[in-house]
């Protein structure tokens, strides 16, 4: 009997409980705009800078000039969908990686606009590029 008086009121709760966890899950609508703060941007950004050198055939590096959109979404961790310019500059692959490398000029110059979903786990330094494309602009 004992067990029994609580199968109702312990029942009626597990509901309740339910109800209110999927209820906040659906208010969550997927990628929302924020700014990103300062250690966030910097380290996701240069994670998406090496990722796509690394990737790249260009004879010299590109660096991001400017972060245009930036949107989060929370799963297991937070993921990233940017948009960002970047521009080719006088560094070359083979030369010591440095953020302070001019931009080219004239016949090389070249820009691109990408977008790019990051996942990343930021308390533990976790990074991983799912999806990148980008336009010559």
């Amino acid at each position: 009997m004992g067990l029994r008086a609580w199968r109702t009121p312990l029942l009626l709760l597990v509901g309740v409980v339910l109800v209110a966890v999927l209820g906040h899950f659906e208010r969550w609508e997927g990628f929302q705009n924020v700014s990103m703060s300062k250690n966030n941007r910097n380290s996701t950004l240069s994670f998406f800078i090496d990722s796509y050198n690394n990737a790249s055939n260009d004879t010299y590096l590109f660096r991001v000039r400017k972060l245009i959109r930036s949107q989060m979404q929370l799963t297991t961790g937070v993921e990233y969908l940017l948009t960002v310019k970047i521009s080719r500059t006088k560094c070359k692959r083979n030369e010591t990686k440095t953020t302070d490398c001019p931009l080219q000029k004239k016949k090389l110059k070249k820009t691109l606009i990408c977008q790019s979903l990051i996942y990343t786990v930021p308390w533990v330094q976790y990074y991983q590029l799912w999806n990148s494309s980008c336009l010559e602009k």
